[in-house]
């Protein structure tokens, strides 16, 4: 198979790919999703191929807008509408209780599917034009650091898929929040390119599930994408280290290698000599590390370094996404710089 390289004039073509029952690569404001008719089992269980992704990591189905949730979806709290309303398009997943027509291939057998309403204008045009649900995770091979622009697609997924729909870089850079409006409180899943602190705002109370923070068991069967698995990682081993960043970056300096890789912040960048270093973005600056963390993550494999360490942004605002991509992408492997000079 040759994988083609549409443009944003490709609509039809895209759509057509689609209804088919091929696979495309659609961009997105977060990443570059791997896209299939979200009710064709068969092009969906495609998906998993591609990607190589564990079949208990369900899917995201995207629509164009609201009104197509009931299509999709039962007993849909009013709190969706207001969630809808306000942050769709955009990057937020809510998860709900899915109807029959929604195949097993897409929830991984849950009785739960997250919906999604992307906000690209092509994508969204793409989805219209096809007149189907888009099933998409994220366009990488699985592990890998998820792609922000085309050709990070095409590296993964070239000879893979049918084509990828080039629509520009990725404004957010990192996935969609995703959210469970089917528990008894609104449960965070997933922290993603709408901030903790939006949620809140509208729905009052919203837990965070402990596996944003830590691991799933090997027995645990995820809820969402993200949750389970070793996520975003580059060839070479990450090392996460947390607390004030004149901490970190004193710790990480004193354990310099000669093939050692460093993601920083913007005003460390001089501090780690003969490292390659890849930065993020100002500390405050939450917005830029999100943009910047899978590009940064993915530069590494083009290097011989054998070891990265990365400082990690507080858990304020989209830090907490950027946090939990760079511990994903460590495998939980974290350092406190604060206890460690104790």
């Amino acid at each position: 198979m040759k994988t083609t390289l549409l443009t944003e004039r490709d609509i039809e073509t895209a759509a057509a790919i689609l209804r088919d029952g091929g696979l495309l690569g659609i961009p997105t404001e977060t990443v570059y999703g791997l896209g299939a008719d979200g009710l064709n089992a068969d092009a969906v269980r495609r998906i998993f191929e591609a990607k190589g992704r564990p079949q208990d990591n369900p899917l995201i189905l995207h629509i164009p807008e609201a009104s197509w949730l009931e299509r999709y979806c039962r007993n849909i709290p009013a709190a969706a509408y207001t969630l809808a309303e306000k942050f769709w398009p955009g990057p937020l997943t809510m998860v709900l209780r899915r109807r029959a027509n929604v195949p097993n291939a897409v929830t991984c057998g849950l009785n739960t599917v997250g919906m999604r309403c992307p906000d690209h204008p092509v994508t969204l045009a793409i989805i219209r034009a096809a007149g189907v649900p888009v099933a998409a995770p994220s366009g990488n091979r699985s592990g890998r650091p998820s792609p922000t622009c085309a050709s990070h697609m095409l590296e993964d997924m070239d000879g893979r898929i049918d084509a990828i729909v080039d629509g520009g870089s990725c404004g957010v850079g990192v996935e969609s929040t995703i959210i469970d409006l089917t528990a008894p409180v609104p449960r965070l899943l997933r922290p993603g390119g709408l901030p903790l602190e939006a949620l809140r705002e509208v729905l009052g109370e919203v837990e965070v599930d402990r596996a944003v923070l830590a691991p799933l068991s090997a027995g645990e069967k995820p809820k969402a994408p993200g949750m389970k698995y070793r996520h975003y990682a580059p060839r070479a081993p990450v090392t996460v280290v947390t607390g004030e960043s004149r901490r970190t970056a004193r710790y990480i300096r004193r354990r310099l290698g000669e093939h050692t890789g460093v993601i920083c912040f913007d005003e460390y960048t001089s501090e780690f000599p003969g490292c390659v270093v890849e930065s993020i973005g100002s500390v405050e600056d939450r917005e830029e590390q999100a943009r910047r963390v899978f590009d940064a993550l993915r530069a590494f494999d083009e290097t011989n370094v054998d070891a990265i360490y990365a400082q990690c942004p507080g858990d304020a605002g989209l830090g907490l996404a950027v946090a939990n991509r760079l511990k994903k992408a460590a495998g939980f492997q974290i350092v406190d710089a604060g206890e460690a000079e104790a």
